[in-house]
């Protein structure tokens, strides 16, 4: 069977990643803070669909857990087919007021745990043939502070390594949601409605992760889930930067 690792795989769309390869019958590696939570999780798709699921708690800011994250994915013994870089957190859009450790782990964690995963993967991966699927999102086609700014740098990096790297038999995208309906605004302390988005903005995680695994199997290099937000990149293209930039200011994405 292949093998995935998922980042950030204890809740939102990285549980939804770990739910719908393991229906594919795809052994999984689990990664994120939470030991209880990835083992609940384990449990459930072991039992539901008779695959193989390891648990690696592991803080990606820091050294120690990015270090037992990297060598995982190296261990040639044990390849992995499936690296979903998906952990991350969102912060208030206001910069300057922001706590700077806070914006630091923030960049470590949605650029240099991306950027040294992949280079772990790559390693194991070129000539063997894999695929690297990085969470973006819609904010990465925006202005939208230090968010917006990471998940920019993911969408680029992105397409340069799936072009460089399909010459390996390995496909990289950047899958892009907008809203979603997960945890992510719970844990930043906005309560349902705090948002101001209306309901149509707003996507389901399961509709999500089926787009950007069906995008990554066909090598696209970006994946923007859903028409009404294809239509938004779209706009981003042809619009002013300081119309956009204003719109962003409501909600997160």
């Amino acid at each position: 069977m292949p093998t995935a690792l998922i980042t950030g795989a204890s809740a939102g769309l990285g549980a939804e990643f770990a739910r719908q390869l393991a229906q594919r019958g795809a052994d999984l590696v689990l990664v994120a803070r939470s030991a209880v939570s990835l083992e609940a999780l384990a449990d459930e798709l072991r039992e539901a669909h008779g695959i193989s699921v390891d648990v690696l708690p592991a803080d990606l800011v820091t050294k120690e857990g990015m270090a037992l994250v990297v060598a995982r994915i190296a261990d040639a013994q044990h390849p992995i087919d499936l690296l979903v870089n998906n952990a991350g957190f969102g912060l208030p859009l206001h910069f300057a007021d922001n706590d700077i450790e806070d914006e630091v782990r923030h960049l470590r964690i949605h650029v240099e745990a991306p950027i040294r995963l992949m280079h772990a993967a790559l390693g194991s991966m070129r000539g063997r043939g894999g695929r690297i699927i990085n969470v973006a999102s819609v904010a990465g086609f925006i202005s939208r502070s230090t968010y917006s700014a990471c998940k920019q740098w993911l969408i680029g990096f992105s397409r340069w390594a799936n072009a460089e790297y399909a010459r390996d038999g390995v496909s990289v995208t950047a899958v892009c949601p907008g809203f979603t309906h997960t945890t992510f605004h719970e844990r930043m302390g906005l309560a349902p409605g705090q948002e101001g988005i209306p309901a149509i903005g707003w996507l389901n995680a399961s509709d999500v992760v089926r787009e950007g695994l069906r995008d990554a199997a066909r090598g696209k290099a970006v994946s923007v889930p859903s028409l009404r937000y294809k239509l938004v990149v779209a706009l981003t293209r042809v619009l002013p930067s300081s119309l956009t930039a204003g719109a962003a200011r409501r909600g997160r994405i």
